[in-house]
């Protein structure tokens, strides 16, 4: 059986705001919860109009009172933005108010263009291979072993569970070194996840955290009553990023019909390419796209992205992925 779990990056949609938002993560987090997810999981990007979870762990803690039982977490937190004793001290406060839920995924990358780093950090001085280390002193702090000589307050003794994320061969090397968790972001770059993967288990050490490999996948799902819906609700997405990797973000648009068609060929080639990790129809479709992805990468856990303009939509989107994921674990456990 696979864990499928859910990944919000909170869209800010045209004609929305931040407020409403927020409001629509902390609904779709509860309606998450009651579907069978098994975790829920925010992304740090900073100086994007069109993302709302800046404040990641702000974020968190709403989405955390928003639901009872599911984990909550970050997917991820960006660990060269900020000091390791401050992170300590924010997942520490949330292990505080929801023991044993919260998930502290690290990533290395900046969430953001070189500019807009440059004032989070004021710096880039330094060192991106410093990534592993600023790890280690974050789970020092947790464990409150002493090696730092400074006690996390909150943070000492928190039952934070850590995962590395990445989306090139680098997260993976330090995920299986660590015995951590993995998790790849192949919904937005899914080029190395085969190499990634790979490299993740055979490499992978046991530690006091982790005995065996746990490795995430993420995969978009835009699902609806027909695969025509679905392909028109995918056309939001599928503006979005064209309009990043033009160098123009904005906020989630209205689908529109017939988007791809009305691309230049190599937009359309280069589309497929970041999308050829997504299961875009009505639920057949997404089932048999869902069984080819996990027969492909064994994945411990599928965590899915979905953004999609309409909040009820989405919501929609959710309910029939959950119930392809418990059709496809049901007849793993018959057979």
């Amino acid at each position: 059986m696979t864990a499928f779990s859910f990944l919000d990056l909170v869209p800010v949609v045209e004609g929305g705001n931040v407020s409403s938002s927020l409001a629509n993560a902390a609904d779709l987090a509860a309606h998450a919860e009651s579907l069978g997810f098994t975790r829920y999981w925010v992304a740090e990007h900073h100086g994007m109009r069109g993302i709302a979870g800046a404040a990641t762990s702000v974020v968190i803690g709403h989405i955390a009172a928003a639901t009872k039982t599911m984990r909550v977490g970050s997917g991820g937190i960006m660990l060269p933005n900020h000091s390791p004793l401050v992170i300590a001290e924010q997942f520490g406060t949330l292990d505080a108010l929801y023991p044993g839920r919260i998930d502290l995924g690290l990533g290395r990358a900046p969430g953001s263009d070189q500019r807009v780093a440059a004032a989070i950090r004021r710096t880039l001085d330094s060192d991106p291979n410093a990534f592993p280390r600023d790890v280690m002193e974050l789970q020092s702090y947790f464990s409150d072993d002493g090696q730092t000589g400074i006690v996390a307050t909150p943070g000492a003794g928190a039952n934070v569970q850590l995962s590395i994320l990445g989306s090139s061969l680098y997260g993976a090397q330090v995920a299986a070194a660590l015995g951590l968790p993995f998790a790849f972001a192949s919904h937005f770059a899914p080029q190395m996840l085969d190499e990634a993967l790979h490299i993740y288990r055979s490499h992978f050490r046991p530690s006091a955290v982790l005995d065996t490999p746990h490795a995430i996948a993420a995969f978009n799902v835009i699902a609806a009553e027909t695969d025509a819906e679905a392909e028109y609700l995918a056309s939001s997405l599928m503006q979005s990023f064209v309009a990043l990797r033009t160098g123009n973000p904005r906020q989630l648009p209205p689908p529109i019909e017939g988007y791809v068609a009305s691309l230049p060929p190599h937009f359309a080639s280069a589309l497929n390419d970041v999308l050829s990790a997504s299961a875009i129809g009505a639920a057949d479709s997404v089932k048999s796209a869902v069984q080819a992805f996990q027969a492909r990468t064994q994945a411990d856990e599928t965590i899915v992205a979905c953004s999609v303009f309409d909040h009820e939509k989405r919501k929609r989107s959710l309910e029939i992925t959950a119930s392809v994921f418990a059709d496809i674990n049901k007849r793993v456990v018959l057979a």
